[in-house]
């Protein structure tokens, strides 16, 4: 049977219905998780959770341990992973609170630990990463949003940076020239290490401001917490659905 586990923000606790029955801390060979894995239930339909930057919120991006994160799932047996991630809006459809079904990435993070096997060199496993997210889950996204009427993009490129920092605007200029449609600090390698497990994964993205250089003037927290709020109302909408069915 597969089991569905979702990766993000403290956002799970706005789903209508969900009752979290257990959490567990767990310890792996790549050692601690972001925070403890929460178990909770909506309709019967069992859903682990794990909030990426810890809970609360501390850890920035290039810090996360990916590795422990994604072992840790395949240890509860996770089959399937739904991540929520915040991104900024590059082209022109990608505009604030807008969500996006992400179908590529294009990686410009560094110094992160890509692989589970990057110290044995004799189980060096080369995984065909053509297509980043599970086109089975991402249908599904789609038909849901789609009956739900939500505004929502079925495809886009992901160019994930490294972070903490925001990007440059040429640095923006020069991702939307390699193709890019949004960005985002937490994409890689989550989506790698979790091909290398046979886990299915997909991303929800939500736009929380224009990039650098697609807006006048700066880029506030304000913003993002405004723009950040509207979205996650329909990737709420669109979690339950899915958990439900």
């Amino acid at each position: 049977m597969s089991k569905l586990a979702i990766i993000g923000g403290t956002g799970l606790s706005q789903i209508n219905g969900l009752k979290v029955t257990a959490t567990q801390q767990l310890k792996t060979p790549f050692g601690s998780p972001s925070a403890n894995y929460t178990f909770a239930n909506i309709d019967g339909k069992e859903v682990i959770f794990l909030a990426r930057h810890g809970n609360p919120h501390t850890i920035p991006p290039h810090k996360i341990n990916y590795r422990a994160n994604i072992w840790g799932l395949k240890q509860l047996g996770a089959t399937d992973i739904i991540a929520v991630a915040a991104v900024g809006g590059i082209t022109p459809a990608m505009a604030p609170a807008h969500i996006i079904l992400p179908d590529q990435i294009i990686d410009y993070s560094y110094g992160r630990d890509h692989t589970f096997y990057a110290d044995n060199l004799e189980s060096v496993t080369h995984i065909d990463f053509s297509f980043p997210y599970n086109e089975q889950l991402r249908t599904r996204l789609i038909q849901l949003a789609s009956k739900a009427n939500l505004p929502c993009s079925t495809t886009g490129t992901y160019g994930c940076t490294q972070g903490p920092r925001l990007e440059t605007a040429a640095e923006i200029k020069r991702m939307e020239k390699d193709g890019c449609d949004l960005v985002g600090m937490t994409g890689m390698p989550e989506a790698a290490l979790a091909k290398e497990l046979n886990i299915n994964y997909a991303a929800i993205a939500v736009v929380a401001n224009w990039a650098a250089g697609k807006s006048d003037g700066e880029i506030t927290m304000a913003e993002i917490e405004h723009h950040l709020k509207a979205g996650m109302e329909n990737v709420i909408t669109l979690l339950t659905s899915f958990i439900r069915t």
